[in-house]
């Protein structure tokens, strides 16, 4: 059954941009890749077993490049936890992120070159990721990182997370002897890097490193949502339409399904389904999965946290999950 052909401009270079542009291509829409330009420096992503499916599953045998494969995660949550906690089974990948966007876009161009073209006409539709205000945010919190080389003889197969009384810790091995460290925080920090080192040496994983990470980046990482992803002529995609805490480790995942969501969004519309209901099922989508995941952060952060300042942060969560109706269902978006 034939169907009609959207133009559409992919503004943007990232995880959840490509994928669009690979679904609307394989659906016959004339697609013009915007390409955002290369990232600066290496990205680390952790991939559990669940989001390297569904990435092979939507680009066939994604090619992971320079990738360092764990086995197991070690999880000491909350002052109950004790100081090692327990290690379990769970395969994961870590891959450059940026190393992973060029390889797909390889792969793009490869198989259609004329999504670096101009397409005839203006585009009906924009996807991007990036370049719109307009969030709900839930929070204030931070998330320091750095790289560090690790102590010989340490353990690569296992990611480590652990608390101390300000913040939560997490150590993800890149292989050839380095680690990732990470450190989320309940507010901005004007000195990460000096935060940083302070934080590993009251930890647990403080052994693991021959030292702290030189330098650090603070950014921006309580949970956003947009209020509105769909717009006439753009969809927002990626970290642009919803962005998780990275406790959850479903980020990638969901920046995914936000790609599916906005290739069958277009599609859908470009063969006669009215704009408003698609729209309306779009954002309802990311809603719930927002509210979804701010009900776990609730719930999480005040089992390990007793501070005023993360009693905030669960508390910013809370206020944005909507109440429920008597039938069970929402009540509606938050203001």
């Amino acid at each position: 059954m034939s169907t009609a052909s959207e133009a559409v401009e992919i503004a943007g270079s990232g995880l959840a941009e490509l994928t669009c542009a690979w679904l609307l291509l394989a659906r016959g829409h004339r697609v013009r890749l915007r390409s955002s330009g290369p990232t600066a420096g290496p990205r680390p992503l952790l991939l559990n077993e669940l989001t390297l499916n569904l990435l092979h599953s939507l680009w066939g045998r994604a090619p992971l490049a320079d990738c360092h494969d764990l086995t197991h995660r070690q999880v000491c949550w909350g002052p109950g936890a004790g100081p090692i906690g327990r290690r379990l089974p769970q395969p994961a990948t870590v891959v450059d992120g940026a190393r992973l966007t060029e390889r797909l876009l390889a792969r793009l161009a490869a198989r259609y070159p004329d999504a670096f073209s101009e397409p005839p006409g203006p585009p009906r539709w924009t996807v991007t990721a990036a370049g719109s205000s307009g969030h709900w945010t839930a929070g204030r919190r931070h998330l320091l990182a750095g790289e560090a080389p690790l102590v010989p003889g340490t353990d690569e197969t296992t990611a480590r997370l652990v608390c101390t009384e300000l913040a939560w810790l997490h150590l993800t091995p890149l292989g050839c002897g380095r680690a990732l460290l990470q450190a989320m925080i309940p507010g901005p920090a004007t000195r990460p890097t000096e935060l940083l080192e302070r934080l590993l040496a009251g930890s647990a994983l403080a052994p693991a490193l021959r030292h702290a990470p030189e330098i650090a980046v603070a950014l921006p990482a309580a949970p956003r949502l947009h209020h509105t992803p769909v717009a006439p002529g753009r969809i927002l995609v990626g970290a642009g339409a919803i962005r998780y805490d990275p406790l959850s480790g479903t980020g990638t995942a969901q920046a995914l399904r936000t790609a599916i969501l906005a290739a069958a969004s277009i599609h859908a519309m470009a063969n006669g389904a009215p704009q408003g209901p698609v729209s309306t099922h779009y954002t309802t989508r990311l809603r719930t999965a927002f509210h979804a995941h701010l009900a776990t952060c609730a719930q999480l952060y005040p089992q390990a946290f007793a501070s005023p300042s993360w009693q905030h942060e669960a508390d910013a969560c809370r206020r944005r999950v909507p109440p429920h109706r008597g039938d069970g269902a929402p009540r509606g978006a938050d203001a």
